[in-house]
Order: structure tokens, then C-alpha cells, then sequence
């Protein structure tokens, strides 16, 4: 065979396989107004046209009136829609039509790992936006977690690109469902708070497919995401709202993206670079898009076509997307019924019982008095630090949740223990990490000593989790470790329970605790959630969607020394100096070097065999499930997993099944073991239920540099299925070809 028959072989052979890893696109509904579109377009003038790029007020880009294209209305953010704010300020108009549901944050739906619950979270939040009169959610925010410090770790879903991905494209499709657009953020490697307004990110392509874009191919590609916001950083030299390859040649080129791209409020950095780069929206000005771009286009720096381009990318979202006339926006009100049904649901399944020695759940005959720690029983999550919140109408705090279920049955006693880092604290920049109160703590004890069992509420809150800067430690703060050692000394018996959006450090209060719990920003009904689970009205089944690690120098951006950054740079975040009228000049570069690779997470810590305080995948139950009869089975698709899972217990209760995959025989480079699959699924008491996980040829391909395409690697792989990545009593093995 001659050479050149050979390269054609070959050739054909790696689109062969490269063919099989792409999952089947779901059909988007951005197309179906092609004709119309271009109709409009050759109708307006250029004028007009540059009205379209750019910000018309703090949440909206302007439509074409005389046309009767309306304008494009943003609702910030990805848990709840934003309170109605002045046109051209931060602050609010102070109405009384515009509270809304609190639904629990990124890492808590995460922790449900529940493609259901995603679903229906879109679908509400969605609904929420349509009587507020959006067009457009600023959400998901899908980066990946990686690093447990990252001031934004609770708005974001996982450490794990699948997990992270299959609830992107189940909460798109519910939000799209219901008729608003979502904007998925932040694209691309927005993963720290410190210096991202010019920090530049330097990663080799495959990590950067196979673990940062993955969640936002999976949302594009299979949930048809109709919005992209481009990120305030830079990747591998250029800005993300300028960046060729992000946006045109990845984005539009190799998934078939045919929506808009926004950027992050101040994101832009230039005029030609961001136009001709594939930006559609500069949000929420005009400094580089609007006159300088009508500029630039006569000219002849831009062509008319680059901009019937962007235009056109705009009207089939405007098109797709039911305008809400403004006069019919904010009659009714929002933070329904239905709404906080959801947030409950998914608040229920979030929660994650990390540790029992049987102590939950309460049991109302041998415990008569409680005593509650810790200012995290009362303090509100909806609102607090920098970025969106939501001016709920309703939170109902632990404490209120346990009030409400346990009633007159067991008498509880609240005591703060602790002074909560505070917004005073935060513009004073004291440090959340401070001694004990000694009056407070002194309090605590007494109170404890009184009581049958102490509920010692820990952890963070929205003023120590904040976007625009990185928590410096995981140690939990206003002195709380101090006070749990305190309340161990009255030998009762303790059950904390961890507030926070992100791992924390539990050396401390582990030792004391005989039962440890994390329950997240949990939204407006987190409170009965978690009431019920420490009752034992429903049993805990959420998952960590991301490892705990015992401490900071564990996370392998630490451990390479990528992270932090070492810079003099005082300039302050570029979200906070765009509230506060600063120029977001960005000429300082900082390099961040994702040394660590693709070893994010549990495949850092399975690498280098580095224990950690709790797994990617943990969470304990009430009920007891025997995993039994593996069977291991090709199909066309890919692989399907079949198993057993037995409720041995006399709760009904929900498991998540967890499949794992390793390639014993790999010729690239791989982590020890990899998400490829899960399933939630409900079982009584007793009972048994066959469960089949689904592997997809997809998921199983990896991101191949000198072909730029996903291949699929063929020969044998492992397969190990359980309740945990560090519990997988199954295992089998199948062949890939």
C-alpha cells in the first residue's frame, strides 16, 4: 500500500473512531427564524445594528424599537433572580413585586447529583424570571472547582467536568423549557476570585477540553444553550471576551454554538479583537462597542458583515426567546408555592451526612433538651458579600426548621457561641479567622451543659464565601474550632453541622463530633430541609460533588505552587471597581499555571495516594444498601452497568450509584479512576432494585492535541461501581472498540 493510502487509512480510521465520541446534539431551536432574521437585518441601519452590541442599561441590551424587536432583559443570578435595580446604578427601586425564591446554591444542587432535580431547578427559576419580565438567567455558573479557597466555589457546580456537565445541560434544558434563555458562566477557566480580572491561565489543551470546557461543550452540544458569558481573565495569552480560539474556533466552530456571547460586566478589552473574536454583547456599557465600533466599522477596521454577524447571533435568541412587555413584568409576584416546593426538594436531597456514630437521627425519647450552637442556626444566606443575591421572600433559618418540627416534643435552647464575620469586617479587612469571643463561648457551655445534645452550627457565610476575592484559609472561622474543643469538655454529646458553600478544614470539630453534617447554602427552605433530615422524617443522600481535603497544601494547586499568585498589584477586583466607578484598566499580567494538569480533585488526591478528610462521592445514610450481581454489557451507545442495590435497613431511603472507569492499559496518560456514570434512585425498606448506569462512547473518549478532535482509545477498561469514589465494591471489566 503506498504511503499516501496509508495516511488516508489512517486518517479515515480517526474519524471513524473520533465520530463515536460525540453525543447526539440536541436539536436547537435557535435556527428556526433564519429567514425572518435576515429580513430584519437588511432592514436596519448600521447604526442600529451597533445599538445591539453593547449594554443599554446595568441589566439590559437594546432591542430595535422601530422594528419591534424588543429589548434583551438579564436577570442576575444562577440561584435566584435578582431584586429590580436602578437603570444606570447598583442600587435597588425598592419594590415590593420583586422578592423571589432563594434556591439552594451551585455546590448544594451539585451535591443532589440529580439530573431530576437540575431539571426542575431551571424550570423554576426559570418560570421566576418570565413573570419578572428576563429574557435571559446569568446561570448556571459551571466552572470547575478547583480550588476549595474559591470565593465563588459555592455558585459553581463540582470538581468533576461529568458531574458538573450532565446537571449544565439538565438545568438548561428546564430553564429553556420555560422559556428563558441561559447564559452559561463563566467561559472560560474563571476558576479563582483573586487577580481574575487579569490573571492569565496557562494550560495544555488537552486538560483544558477534557476538564474546564467539558461541562460548557456538554451544555451547548446536548442542552442547547442559547447564551455564553465570556469570563474576566485571560487563556493561554488572550482575553476570554477576545479569545479566537474560545470563541469562534471551539465554541462556534467545534460545537455549532449559534447563540450570543456576553461579557462579564467591565470583561471587554478592546474594540476589533472583541467583535471580529465572536463577542456579540459589552455588558453593561459602551466604552469599546459602541462608538468606537461604529468607528472602527467606517473605517474599514471591521467589516459590516462581522457585525450583521453578531447581530444575527442576537436576533435568533431575541426570536427564540417571547419578549415580556414591560408593563406585564412584576405584577405577580414570585417566591410561589410551587417554586419553594422545588427549592425544598432540592434541598432535601443535598444535604450530606458526612459522619454518625449514631446519634442521628434525634430521637425524641432519650433527647429532651437540645442546646443550639453558633450563629450559623440563625443567619440568612440569601444576601451577603459581592455578586448576585436574592431578596427572598421567605428563609427559613435551621433554627426555624427545627422549631416548626420538633415543637413542644424536645425543648430547645439557642446560644450565638460565636460573632459571625460581618460586612463591616469585610470593608475593615480583618481577617475571618479571629480567637474565640470568651464572654460567647463562655455562654455556650454553660448553656450545653444543661442539655441532652449540643447541635454546634459551624462553618462560612456570604461575607467569607464572596465573589471578587478567595478565601485565604479553610480554617472555620470567628474562632469556631476553639469553641467546639470548649463544648467537648461538658462530654455532651455534639452533632455539628457544616454551613458553607465549599469544603472547610473538620479536623477540629471532627475529633469532638459524634456526628458531622454539611448542609450548604441551602436557600429559602435549607432550613426544614435539614430539620427534617436531623429528625429522621427523611434520610441524608446527598454526595460530595467535590473532596474535602484534610489541609490547603493537599489541593494539587497549592501543592504545585500555582496557586495563589504572588503579585504587589493593588488594584482591587475588576467586578468591584466597576460598582465603585473605577477604571477597569487591566495592564498588570499574572500567570496562573495549571501545573496540576487534568489532575483536578479526587484524581489528584488517587494519584499521589494523599488521604482526605472526606471523598469525592461521600455521604452516609441513615438506611444500609448492599451493592450485588455486577453485569457488564456493550451496546451501541457505549456500556451499560447493571447491578443490585438492596435497602437492608427499616427506612426507605435514596442512594447514589457511582461507576468508575480505569484504563489498566492505556498508552496516554490517565487518572486512576474516573466518573463515568451515576444514578439516584429510591428504595424501600427491604426492598431491592435493579440499576442500570448508562457509559456513553462520549464520555469515555479522550481529547486528542494532535488530531484536535476526541478519540476513543480502544481495549480493556475496569469498571468499579458504588456509593462512594472511595467505596466501590463492584468491579468488572468490558472491552472498548
Amino acid at each position: 500500500m503506498r504511503s499516501s493510502h496509508i495516511r488516508l487509512f489512517t486518517l479515515a480510521i480517526a474519524i471513524a473512531i473520533s465520530m463515536t465520541c460525540f453525543a447526539q446534539p440536541y436539536p436547537t431551536r435557535l435556527t428556526e427564524h433564519e429567514q425572518q432574521i435576515e429580513s430584519i437585518i437588511s432592514s436596519m441601519t448600521l447604526e442600529e445594528k451597533i445599538a445591539m452590541l453593547h449594554g443599554k442599561n446595568m441589566f439590559s441590551s437594546a432591542g430595535i424599537p422601530r422594528l419591534n424587536i424588543a429589548d434583551m432583559e438579564y436577570a442576575d443570578g444562577p440561584f435566584g433572580i435578582r431584586e429590580e435595580m436602578e437603570p444606570h446604578s447598583w442600587n435597588s427601586l425598592h419594590l415590593t413585586t420583586d422578592s423571589a425564591t432563594f434556591f439552594p446554591t451551585g455546590s448544594a444542587l451539585a451535591a443532589t447529583w440529580s439530573t431530576d432535580c437540575a431539571y426542575a431547578y431551571g424550570r423554576a427559576i426559570s418560570h421566576e424570571a418570565r413573570l419578572r419580565g428576563k429574557d435571559m438567567i446569568l446561570g448556571p455558573a459551571i466552572n470547575i472547582q478547583r480550588i476549595p479557597t474559591g470565593g465563588r466555589t459555592y455558585e459553581y457546580l463540582s470538581e468533576d467536568p461529568l458531574l458538573s456537565g450532565f446537571l449544565s445541560v439538565a438545568y438548561t434544558r428546564g430553564a429553556q423549557d420555560e422559556g428563558t434563555a441561559v447564559c452559561l458562566k463563566h467561559y472560560a477557566l474563571n476558576n479563582q476570585e483573586d487577580f481574575r480580572g487579569f490573571v492569565d491561565v496557562h494550560i495544555s489543551d488537552r486538560a483544558m477540553h477534557e476538564i474546564y470546557l467539558r461541562p460548557f461543550e456538554m451544555a451547548v452540544r446536548e442542552g442547547d444553550a442559547w447564551g455564553v458569558m465570556a469570563a474576566y481573565n485571560k487563556v493561554n495569552g488572550r482575553w476570554c471576551s477576545e479569545n479566537e480560539i474560545l470563541l469562534n474556533t471551539i465554541l462556534r466552530q467545534q460545537w455549532g454554538f449559534p447563540g450570543m456571547v456576553i461579557s462579564d460586566w467591565g470583561g471587554v478589552h478592546s474594540t476589533v479583537d472583541a467583535v471580529t473574536a465572536g463577542m456579540n454583547v459589552e455588558m453593561p456599557g459602551e466604552r469599546f462597542m459602541g462608538k468606537p465600533l461604529l468607528d472602527s466599522v467606517m473605517a474599514g477596521k471591521v467589516s459590516e458583515e462581522v457585525i450583521n454577524q453578531r447581530v444575527r447571533e442576537i436576533l435568533r435568541v431575541r426570536m427564540t426567546v417571547k419578549p415580556i412587555a414591560k408593563a406585564e413584568a412584576n405584577r405577580q409576584p414570585t417566591g410561589n408555592p410551587a417554586e419553594m416546593a422545588t427549592a425544598l426538594d432540592v434541598a432535601r436531597r443535598s444535604i450530606v451526612l458526612l459522619k454518625n456514630k449514631n446519634l442521628l437521627p434525634i430521637d425524641p425519647k432519650r433527647t429532651k433538651h437540645i442546646v443550639v450552637v453558633g450563629e450559623n442556626a440563625v443567619t440568612e444566606m440569601a444576601l451577603g458579600g459581592v455578586g448576585a443575591g436574592v431578596k427572598t421572600r421567605c428563609e427559613i433559618t435551621p433554627l426555624e426548621g427545627l422549631q416548626q418540627l420538633l415543637g413542644n416534643e424536645v425543648k430547645n435552647t439557642y446560644v450565638p457561641g460565636y460573632k459571625s464575620y460581618d460586612r463591616d469586617m469585610r470593608f475593615k479587612h480583618e481577617s475571618p479567622i479571629q480567637s474565640a469571643d470568651r464572654q460567647l463561648m463562655a455562654q455556650a457551655v454553660k448553656a450545653a451543659k444543661r442539655a441532652d445534645l449540643v447541635l454546634y452550627f459551624a462553618g462560612d457565610n456570604r461575607e467569607v464565601e464572596t465573589e471578587g476575592s478567595d478565601r485565604k484559609t479553610i480554617t472555620l472561622p470567628s474562632g469556631q474550632d476553639e469553641l467546639a474543643e470548649a463544648l467537648a469538655k461538658t462530654k455532651k454529646p455534639i452533632v455539628t453541622i457544616v454551613v458553607s458553600g465549599g469544603p472547610v478544614d473538620v479536623t477540629a470539630v471532627e475529633k469532638v463530633s459524634g456526628a458531622l453534617v454539611a448542609s450548604w447554602f441551602n436557600g429559602s427552605m435549607g432550613g426544614q430541609a435539614l430539620a427534617e433530615v436531623l429528625t429522621g422524617r427523611i434520610s441524608p443522600s446527598g454526595k460530595l460533588p467535590m473532596t474535602w481535603p484534610k489541609k490547603l497544601e493537599d489541593v494539587p494547586a497549592y501543592a504545585t505552587g500555582s496557586y495563589p499568585q504572588n503579585t504587589t498589584n493593588e488594584q482591587g477586583d475588576i467586578f468591584v471597581g466597576l460598582v465603585n466607578n473605577r477604571s477597569n484598566d487591566r495592564s498588570q499580567q499574572l500567570i496562573a499555571n495549571y501545573a496540576e494538569d487534568g489532575m483536578v480533585g479526587y484524581r489528584w488526591y488517587d494519584s499521589k495516594e494523599k488521604s482526605v478528610a472526606y471523598p469525592f462521592g461521600h455521604g452516609l445514610s441513615y438506611a444500609q444498601f448492599q451493592y450485588s450481581d455486577l453485569a457488564i454489557t456493550n451496546t451501541i451507545e457505549g456500556i451499560n452497568v447493571k447491578f443490585t442495590i438492596t435497602n437492608t435497613s427499616t427506612m426507605d431511603a435514596e442512594e447514589v450509584a457511582q461507576a468508575y472507569v480505569s484504563y489498566p492499559n492505556s498508552h496516554i496518560d490517565r487518572p486512576v479512576k474516573e466518573l463515568k456514570g451515576f444514578k439516584r434512585v429510591s428504595i424501600k425498606a427491604g426492598e431491592h432494585q435493579t440499576v442500570t448506569i448508562p457509559i456513553r462512547r462520549t464520555d469515555l473518549c479522550h481529547w486528542d492535541e494532535a488530531a484536535q478532535t476526541w478519540m476513543l482509545e480502544p481495549g480493556k477498561i475496569i469498571i468499579q461501581v458504588g456509593g462512594s469514589s472511595d467505596v466501590l465494591p463492584l468491579k468488572g471489566e468490558a472491552n472498548v472498540f
